[in-house]
Protein backbone atom coordinates (compact mmCIF):
# COMPACT_ATOMS: atom_id res chain seq x y z
CA UNK A 1 0.00 0.00 0.00
CA UNK A 2 1.60 3.22 -0.62
CA UNK A 3 -0.51 7.13 -0.84
CA UNK A 4 0.23 10.50 -0.96
CA UNK A 5 -0.33 13.15 1.41
CA UNK A 6 0.53 17.10 1.72
CA UNK A 7 4.00 17.21 3.92
CA UNK A 8 2.93 17.29 7.76
CA UNK A 9 3.64 20.38 10.84
CA UNK A 10 4.43 19.21 14.11
CA UNK A 11 2.90 21.63 16.38
CA UNK A 12 4.99 20.93 19.29
CA UNK A 13 8.47 20.17 19.35
CA UNK A 14 11.38 20.41 21.65
CA UNK A 15 15.01 20.42 19.87
CA UNK A 16 17.25 21.45 23.08
CA UNK A 17 20.40 23.57 22.18
CA UNK A 18 23.92 23.49 21.77
CA UNK A 19 25.65 20.07 20.99
CA UNK A 20 21.98 18.32 21.60
CA UNK A 21 20.80 20.15 18.86
CA UNK A 22 23.62 20.21 16.35
CA UNK A 23 23.35 16.21 16.69
CA UNK A 24 19.66 15.94 16.21
CA UNK A 25 19.65 18.19 12.77
CA UNK A 26 22.74 15.32 11.84
CA UNK A 27 20.07 13.15 11.88
CA UNK A 28 15.90 14.87 11.75
CA UNK A 29 14.19 13.19 8.96
CA UNK A 30 13.29 15.67 6.16
CA UNK A 31 9.57 14.87 6.07
CA UNK A 32 8.16 17.82 8.47
CA UNK A 33 7.91 21.18 6.94
CA UNK A 34 7.23 23.78 9.66
CA UNK A 35 7.31 23.11 13.70
CA UNK A 36 5.90 24.87 16.77
CA UNK A 37 9.51 24.90 18.63
CA UNK A 38 9.60 24.81 22.67
CA UNK A 39 10.93 27.13 24.56
CA UNK A 40 11.94 25.39 27.87
CA UNK A 41 15.36 25.65 27.45
CA UNK A 42 18.44 26.71 30.29
CA UNK A 43 17.38 29.57 30.62
CA UNK A 44 14.03 29.96 28.94
CA UNK A 45 13.27 31.29 25.95
CA UNK A 46 11.36 34.48 27.53
CA UNK A 47 12.00 37.35 25.49
CA UNK A 48 11.40 38.32 21.70
CA UNK A 49 15.89 38.53 21.37
CA UNK A 50 16.30 35.30 23.03
CA UNK A 51 13.60 33.48 20.43
CA UNK A 52 15.33 35.22 17.57
CA UNK A 53 18.68 34.23 18.80
CA UNK A 54 17.60 30.75 19.55
CA UNK A 55 15.93 30.64 15.95
CA UNK A 56 19.51 31.23 14.39
CA UNK A 57 21.03 28.53 16.35
CA UNK A 58 18.40 25.72 14.86
CA UNK A 59 18.17 27.13 11.76
CA UNK A 60 22.00 26.77 11.17
CA UNK A 61 21.69 23.26 13.36
CA UNK A 62 19.52 22.07 11.23
CA UNK A 63 21.24 23.38 7.89
CA UNK A 64 20.67 20.62 4.78
CA UNK A 65 17.27 20.15 5.87
CA UNK A 66 13.57 21.93 5.46
CA UNK A 67 12.56 22.32 9.00
CA UNK A 68 11.02 25.78 9.49
CA UNK A 69 11.15 26.82 13.01
CA UNK A 70 7.75 28.54 14.01
CA UNK A 71 9.30 30.08 17.99
CA UNK A 72 7.23 30.54 20.74
CA UNK A 73 8.04 32.66 24.00
CA UNK A 74 8.17 30.76 27.80
CA UNK A 75 5.59 32.66 29.43
CA UNK A 76 6.56 33.68 33.15
CA UNK A 77 4.51 36.26 35.84
CA UNK A 78 6.52 38.82 34.45
CA UNK A 79 5.65 38.81 30.73
CA UNK A 80 4.07 42.27 29.80
CA UNK A 81 1.47 43.07 26.78
CA UNK A 82 5.23 45.29 25.36
CA UNK A 83 6.73 41.62 25.10
CA UNK A 84 3.88 40.10 23.04
CA UNK A 85 3.82 43.33 20.33
CA UNK A 86 7.70 42.58 20.06
CA UNK A 87 7.25 38.82 19.69
CA UNK A 88 4.35 39.83 16.73
CA UNK A 89 6.57 42.36 14.88
CA UNK A 90 9.16 39.91 14.63
CA UNK A 91 7.76 37.78 12.10
CA UNK A 92 8.71 34.87 13.51
CA UNK A 93 7.48 34.04 17.00
CA UNK A 94 3.77 32.45 16.62
CA UNK A 95 2.54 31.08 19.86
CA UNK A 96 3.33 32.16 23.54
CA UNK A 97 4.03 28.61 25.81
CA UNK A 98 2.26 28.44 29.00
CA UNK A 99 4.05 25.91 31.65
CA UNK A 100 2.82 25.87 35.21
CA UNK A 101 5.58 26.33 37.45
CA UNK A 102 7.43 22.73 37.78
CA UNK A 103 4.43 20.95 36.03
CA UNK A 104 7.26 19.60 33.42
CA UNK A 105 11.15 20.02 32.36
CA UNK A 106 12.54 23.21 32.94
CA UNK A 107 9.46 24.36 33.96
CA UNK A 108 10.45 25.75 37.40
CA UNK A 109 10.07 29.54 35.70
CA UNK A 110 6.63 29.25 34.40
CA UNK A 111 3.09 30.68 35.66
CA UNK A 112 2.58 30.68 39.42
CA UNK A 113 -0.42 32.41 39.54
CA UNK A 114 -2.85 32.84 36.04
CA UNK A 115 -4.32 36.52 37.13
CA UNK A 116 -0.78 37.94 36.96
CA UNK A 117 -0.84 36.85 32.91
CA UNK A 118 -4.41 38.37 32.41
CA UNK A 119 -3.19 41.49 30.99
CA UNK A 120 -0.51 39.71 28.76
CA UNK A 121 -3.13 37.23 27.92
CA UNK A 122 -5.45 39.68 26.74
CA UNK A 123 -2.70 41.51 24.54
CA UNK A 124 -2.07 38.21 23.11
CA UNK A 125 -6.76 37.80 22.09
CA UNK A 126 -5.85 41.15 20.66
CA UNK A 127 -3.01 40.74 18.18
CA UNK A 128 -3.80 37.24 17.66
CA UNK A 129 -0.95 35.31 18.94
CA UNK A 130 -1.99 31.81 20.26
CA UNK A 131 -1.41 30.29 23.98
CA UNK A 132 -0.33 26.48 24.25
CA UNK A 133 -0.52 25.45 27.52
CA UNK A 134 0.78 22.34 29.10
CA UNK A 135 -2.68 21.38 31.42
CA UNK A 136 -1.64 20.23 34.33
CA UNK A 137 -1.73 21.45 38.05
CA UNK A 138 1.57 20.93 40.66
CA UNK A 139 -0.81 20.57 43.43
CA UNK A 140 1.17 17.82 45.25
CA UNK A 141 -2.41 16.84 46.79
CA UNK A 142 -3.72 15.86 43.38
CA UNK A 143 -2.87 12.33 41.41
CA UNK A 144 -0.78 12.34 38.74
CA UNK A 145 -3.25 10.47 36.42
CA UNK A 146 -5.62 13.31 37.70
CA UNK A 147 -3.41 16.70 36.81
CA UNK A 148 -4.62 17.53 33.45
CA UNK A 149 -8.82 16.99 34.38
CA UNK A 150 -8.25 19.05 37.75
CA UNK A 151 -6.29 22.15 35.81
CA UNK A 152 -9.06 22.01 33.06
CA UNK A 153 -11.83 22.69 35.52
CA UNK A 154 -9.21 24.89 38.28
CA UNK A 155 -7.84 27.15 35.58
CA UNK A 156 -8.17 26.48 31.74
CA UNK A 157 -12.32 27.16 31.77
CA UNK A 158 -11.51 30.19 33.51
CA UNK A 159 -9.15 31.43 31.41
CA UNK A 160 -10.93 31.11 27.95
CA UNK A 161 -14.24 32.07 29.26
CA UNK A 162 -11.86 35.29 30.17
CA UNK A 163 -10.52 35.85 27.01
CA UNK A 164 -13.07 34.08 24.36
CA UNK A 165 -11.14 36.18 21.47
CA UNK A 166 -8.10 33.77 22.27
CA UNK A 167 -6.83 30.87 20.59
CA UNK A 168 -5.78 28.21 22.88
CA UNK A 169 -4.06 25.13 22.04
CA UNK A 170 -4.28 22.19 24.67
CA UNK A 171 -1.10 20.64 24.00
CA UNK A 172 -0.60 16.46 24.31
CA UNK A 173 -3.90 16.18 25.59
CA UNK A 174 -3.79 12.53 27.43
CA UNK A 175 -7.51 12.00 29.17
CA UNK A 176 -11.47 11.74 28.11
CA UNK A 177 -11.93 14.96 29.71
CA UNK A 178 -9.61 16.86 28.07
CA UNK A 179 -11.24 15.84 24.78
CA UNK A 180 -14.43 16.75 26.15
CA UNK A 181 -13.03 20.28 27.03
CA UNK A 182 -11.72 20.97 23.34
CA UNK A 183 -15.61 19.46 21.47
CA UNK A 184 -17.56 21.43 24.08
CA UNK A 185 -15.48 24.86 23.99
CA UNK A 186 -16.01 27.07 20.34
CA UNK A 187 -13.61 27.11 17.11
CA UNK A 188 -11.01 29.41 19.44
CA UNK A 189 -10.06 25.95 21.30
CA UNK A 190 -8.11 23.14 19.86
CA UNK A 191 -5.61 20.74 21.05
CA UNK A 192 -2.37 18.64 19.94
CA UNK A 193 -2.39 14.98 20.31
CA UNK A 194 0.98 12.70 20.47
CA UNK A 195 1.50 9.55 18.72
CA UNK A 196 2.56 8.09 21.82
CA UNK A 197 -0.28 8.68 23.91
CA UNK A 198 -2.36 7.21 20.97
CA UNK A 199 -0.34 4.40 20.57
CA UNK A 200 0.04 3.64 24.51
CA UNK A 201 -1.94 3.55 28.27
CA UNK A 202 -0.15 3.80 30.96
CA UNK A 203 0.80 -0.13 31.44
CA UNK A 204 3.84 0.47 28.70
CA UNK A 205 5.49 1.87 31.78
CA UNK A 206 5.91 -0.95 33.64
CA UNK A 207 5.76 -3.93 31.05
CA UNK A 208 8.02 -6.41 32.24
CA UNK A 209 10.06 -3.75 34.58
CA UNK A 210 10.58 -0.06 34.77
CA UNK A 211 10.72 1.28 31.56
CA UNK A 212 12.06 4.77 31.62
CA UNK A 213 12.40 5.58 28.21
CA UNK A 214 8.19 5.52 28.16
CA UNK A 215 8.09 7.62 31.11
CA UNK A 216 6.59 11.43 29.87
CA UNK A 217 4.31 14.58 31.14
CA UNK A 218 1.59 14.51 30.73
CA UNK A 219 1.66 10.90 31.88
CA UNK A 220 0.22 7.82 29.79
CA UNK A 221 -2.84 7.11 31.37
CA UNK A 222 -5.64 4.73 31.58
CA UNK A 223 -6.79 2.67 28.42
CA UNK A 224 -10.33 4.76 28.34
CA UNK A 225 -8.44 7.74 27.88
CA UNK A 226 -6.56 6.70 24.71
CA UNK A 227 -9.83 4.99 23.43
CA UNK A 228 -11.02 9.11 23.81
CA UNK A 229 -8.49 10.06 21.95
CA UNK A 230 -8.39 7.64 19.54
CA UNK A 231 -12.00 8.62 19.04
CA UNK A 232 -10.44 12.14 18.94
CA UNK A 233 -8.89 11.28 15.91
CA UNK A 234 -11.62 9.34 14.00
CA UNK A 235 -14.23 12.03 14.46
CA UNK A 236 -11.90 14.03 12.10
CA UNK A 237 -12.38 17.61 14.32
CA UNK A 238 -10.42 20.04 12.74
CA UNK A 239 -10.23 20.98 16.61
CA UNK A 240 -7.19 18.45 17.20
CA UNK A 241 -3.93 18.23 15.04
CA UNK A 242 -0.12 16.61 14.90
CA UNK A 243 1.96 18.09 18.09
CA UNK A 244 5.09 14.99 19.09
CA UNK A 245 6.10 16.32 21.91
CA UNK A 246 9.37 14.60 20.67
CA UNK A 247 11.63 15.33 23.67
CA UNK A 248 14.78 13.78 23.77
CA UNK A 249 17.16 13.39 26.66
CA UNK A 250 20.38 11.47 27.01
CA UNK A 251 20.22 7.82 27.90
CA UNK A 252 22.22 8.42 31.25
CA UNK A 253 19.87 11.24 31.82
CA UNK A 254 16.49 8.77 31.69
CA UNK A 255 18.03 5.91 32.92
CA UNK A 256 18.79 7.41 36.41
CA UNK A 257 17.29 7.28 39.81
CA UNK A 258 15.77 10.39 39.04
CA UNK A 259 14.92 9.96 35.42
CA UNK A 260 13.62 12.74 33.56
CA UNK A 261 10.33 12.70 31.42
CA UNK A 262 10.09 12.95 27.59
CA UNK A 263 9.50 10.31 24.98
CA UNK A 264 11.53 10.88 21.59
CA UNK A 265 9.49 10.19 18.40
CA UNK A 266 10.66 12.41 15.56
CA UNK A 267 12.91 10.09 14.20
CA UNK A 268 9.65 8.05 13.06
CA UNK A 269 6.88 10.86 13.76
CA UNK A 270 5.00 10.48 10.58
CA UNK A 271 5.48 6.49 10.02
CA UNK A 272 3.59 6.44 13.99
CA UNK A 273 0.86 8.23 13.24
CA UNK A 274 0.69 6.00 9.80
CA UNK A 275 0.32 2.85 12.36
CA UNK A 276 -1.90 5.05 14.58
CA UNK A 277 -4.49 5.90 12.26
CA UNK A 278 -4.63 2.47 10.13
CA UNK A 279 -5.29 0.60 13.28
CA UNK A 280 -8.09 2.94 14.39
CA UNK A 281 -9.63 2.33 10.33
CA UNK A 282 -9.37 6.13 9.66
CA UNK A 283 -6.38 6.19 7.57
CA UNK A 284 -8.06 9.06 5.41
CA UNK A 285 -8.42 10.90 8.27
CA UNK A 286 -4.84 10.99 8.34
CA UNK A 287 -3.45 13.99 6.26
CA UNK A 288 -5.81 16.71 7.39
CA UNK A 289 -4.66 15.45 11.51
CA UNK A 290 -0.78 16.20 9.88
CA UNK A 291 -1.11 18.40 7.80
CA UNK A 292 -4.11 20.98 7.21
CA UNK A 293 -5.68 20.99 10.83
CA UNK A 294 -3.01 22.74 12.52
CA UNK A 295 -2.09 25.24 9.90
CA UNK A 296 -5.60 26.42 9.20
CA UNK A 297 -5.81 27.04 13.19
CA UNK A 298 -2.50 29.03 13.21
CA UNK A 299 -3.50 30.65 9.75
CA UNK A 300 -0.71 29.25 8.02
CA UNK A 301 -1.12 28.48 4.43
CA UNK A 302 -0.81 24.53 4.06
CA UNK A 303 2.23 22.86 2.88
CA UNK A 304 2.91 22.36 -1.08
CA UNK A 305 5.30 19.60 -1.00
CA UNK A 306 4.18 16.26 -0.34
CA UNK A 307 5.02 12.93 1.25
CA UNK A 308 4.91 9.18 0.08
CA UNK A 309 4.10 7.34 2.67
CA UNK A 310 5.16 3.42 1.66
CA UNK A 311 3.61 -0.40 3.59
CA UNK A 312 7.35 -0.95 4.09
CA UNK A 313 9.30 -2.26 7.16
CA UNK A 314 12.26 -0.94 8.52
CA UNK A 315 14.16 -1.04 11.71
CA UNK A 316 14.42 1.53 14.52
CA UNK A 317 17.82 2.03 15.29
CA UNK A 318 18.70 1.16 18.81
CA UNK A 319 19.75 4.90 19.69
CA UNK A 320 21.07 7.75 17.84
CA UNK A 321 23.47 10.08 19.15
CA UNK A 322 22.56 13.10 21.04
CA UNK A 323 25.53 15.55 22.08
CA UNK A 324 28.09 13.58 23.74
CA UNK A 325 25.74 10.98 24.57
CA UNK A 326 22.84 9.16 22.58
CA UNK A 327 19.03 9.13 22.55
CA UNK A 328 17.14 5.78 23.04
CA UNK A 329 14.41 6.74 20.36
CA UNK A 330 10.40 4.96 20.33
CA UNK A 331 10.20 1.81 19.61
CA UNK A 332 14.30 1.29 19.89
CA UNK A 333 15.01 -1.59 17.41
CA UNK A 334 11.93 -2.73 16.48
CA UNK A 335 10.10 -2.98 13.47
CA UNK A 336 7.90 0.00 11.60
CA UNK A 337 5.37 -1.03 8.86
CA UNK A 338 5.30 2.06 7.54
CA UNK A 339 7.88 5.02 5.71
CA UNK A 340 7.48 8.21 4.52
CA UNK A 341 9.95 9.54 2.14
CA UNK A 342 9.69 13.46 0.51
CA UNK A 343 8.59 13.77 -2.95
CA UNK A 344 10.54 16.06 -5.53
CA UNK A 345 8.60 19.57 -6.01
CA UNK A 346 7.15 19.86 -9.09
Amino acid sequence: MTFELVAPDDFHLHLRDGPSLTSLGKSFPDIVSRAIIMPNLKPPVTTTEMALEYRERIVNALDGTRLVPLMTLYLTDTTTPEEIVRAKDSGHVYAVKLYPAGATTNSDSGVTDIDKVQPTLAKMAEIGIPLCVHGEVTDKTVDIFEREPVFLNRHLESIVKSNPNLKVILEHITTKEAVAFVFSHGPNVAATITAHHLMFNRNAIFDGGLRPHMYCLPVLKHENDRQALLGAIRSGSSKFFMGTDSAPHTRHAKESSCGCAGVYTAHAALEFYAMVFEEAECLDKLEAFTSHHGADFYGLPRNTRRVRLSKTTWNVPDAYPFGESEVIPLLAGEAVPWKAELLPEV
